[in-house]
């Protein structure tokens, strides 16, 4: 029964219902992106270049046929996928993070090694400066 027990608090515990939900919604993300490239950027690039299917590019050699049309289709969708998280996710994410780094302060620099303490420290610990408290 202690095994169970262990089980069902590793079941619950936090970082492992974010990865569960993290992997359904990155599933249907891959979804999006796949139509995204299939039905819109596909058809877009084929108008412009004059191939309306790429996953139907091949060539063979000795009897051996490589298919480099689907290869052409998963770097679109990769790089479609890595462009939207890197624009909707990591630059808005960075954005509110600098944000509150500058409206809420945690350190200071002492002014005589330049080194980063505390904004609560009145003696920097490197060099022992006693350092003016803000009122």
């Amino acid at each position: 029964m202690k095994v169970a027990a262990e089980f069902k608090r590793f079941l619950f515990r936090g970082n492992v219902v974010d990865l569960a939900v993290a992997v359904v919604v990155g599933t249907a993300f891959t979804a999006v992106i796949t139509a995204l490239v299939a039905d819109l950027l596909t058809p877009l690039i084929a108008a412009i270049f004059g191939k309306h299917d790429f996953s139907a590019l091949t060539f063979t050699i000795n009897g051996s046929t490589f298919k480099y049309g689907a290869f052409i289709n998963a770097v679109i969708a990769f790089l479609t996928a890595a462009a939207a998280v890197f624009f909707f996710v990591v630059v808005p994410l960075n954005r509110l993070l600098a944000n509150r780094d500058e409206e809420d302060p945690t350190v200071k620099r002492c002014p005589e090694c330049t080194s980063e303490i505390p904004v609560k420290a009145r003696r920097c610990p490197q060099c022992t400066a006693q350092l003016l408290t803000e009122s």
